[in-house]
């Protein structure tokens, strides 16, 4: 019988319990060993709905590191732990999924690469977009030429109402930035991600605090006074070094009667074009007529012909233990992790000192 790969959870809060440990239960050769949190009612909890009758249970994420049997580590922790749970448990001679975004600074972000490298340990970001059929089926496009020189692209993620008030969200010390960090992030990844292009050289960010009552017809209800000290909107005009353009657009709230889910892209190439927005649309032009193309991706695609299928939070979970047990490709690698980070971080930076930030 083949040994099951050995798993601890460092943090039992709600990205754990609604993405990470159901994903991983349902694979049959894992299994949840060990279970972290500084509530010590949440890790037990989580032992009892998704871990081996032996599981063990902690506060303390270091006790659970000391544990020579885990192989793997989950960090589904606020992002201001991400860098030195994830550091630590490398050096511990663990691998590591971390939650996005990767840190809360550009420069943790870094020195997680940096322990990746020193120790020779698996890291990969929770970016689960990209494990979507619809990014698995327009990837193969881009990388076939289909589009030519990707030269343009809008990245979206805008809620007209839709500002998390549970757990840590509106904490600035504990997550660094409101929908930017947490929702612009992954349409950001997804879009660097699909144009193969990770050298920015410039940028310029403005956030915004406007909406005086985001509470108004939030979907979570609202919140006490003085509890959120977030953006409500924030704007990104990138740069990369080979000239193209990425403008970046995210909000919790804004008055749009346009909203347009995390995830969305999209691309302009000099032979086509493409978008995720509730599906997949590809754009070009054929026997001089504009032509649109929008595949069915109700079934099929390489994700399904090498096993894995689900949710994309099953989707990264297969891949993500593929790549631990079987020396297989990791779809989020740190180093890209890490410059969406650096580009968040130069945002925020150019909103708050009113310049452009470049890039060396």
């Amino acid at each position: 019988m083949e040994t099951k790969l050995k798993i601890g959870i460092i943090g039992c809060g709600g990205i754990a319990n609604g993405k990470h440990m159901p994903s991983l239960k349902k694979l049959k050769d894992v299994e949840m060993t060990a279970f972290c949190d500084l509530i010590i009612e949440k890790a037990e909890n989580a032992k009892q709905q998704y871990g081996t009758p032996e599981a063990k249970v902690y506060t303390d994420y270091q006790e659970l590191l000391k544990d020579p049997e885990i192989e793997v580590v989950h960090v589904c922790t606020p992002n201001r732990s991400h860098a030195q749970i994830t550091i630590d448990a490398l050096h511990s001679g663990k691998h590591v999924m971390c939650e996005k975004p990767m840190a809360k600074t550009a420069s943790d972000a870094r020195k997680m690469v940096e322990a990746a490298r020193e120790t020779g340990k698996k890291l990969t970001i929770g970016y689960q977009h990209r494990h979507k059929p619809e990014t698995i089926y327009l990837k193969d496009v881009v990388e076939r030429g289909d589009l030519g020189e990707i030269y343009f692209a809008k990245a979206f993620a805008i809620r007209r109402r839709g500002t998390p008030n549970w757990g840590v969200f509106l904490n600035k010390n504990e997550q660094g930035g409101g929908p930017l960090i947490d929702i612009g992030t992954h349409s950001l990844d997804l879009t660097l991600y699909l144009m193969n292009n990770y050298e920015p050289r410039m940028v310029v960010g403005t956030t915004y605090k406007k909406v005086n009552n985001p509470e108004c017809g939030n979907p979570w209800g609202g919140w006490k006074p003085g509890e959120n000290d977030m953006e409500d909107s924030a704007f990104g005009f990138i740069v990369m070094k080979n000239g193209a353009t990425i403008i970046l657009e995210s909000s919790w709230a804004l008055n749009t009667s346009e909203p347009v889910p995390e995830g969305s892209v999209m691309l302009c190439g000099t032979d086509a074009g493409a978008q995720i927005k509730g599906g997949v649309t590809i754009n070009k032009c054929e026997f001089n007529r504009q032509v649109e193309i929008k595949p069915n991706l109700s079934s099929g695609g390489v994700a399904f012909y090498e096993g894995v299928s689900g949710s994309p939070a099953e989707v990264e979970a297969r891949r993500w233990i593929n790549a631990v047990k079987n020396s297989g490709e990791i779809i989020v690698k740190p180093e890209q992790a890490c410059v969406v980070s650096e580009i968040l971080e130069a945002i925020y930076t150019s909103s708050k000192t009113g310049k452009p930030v470049y890039f060396d």
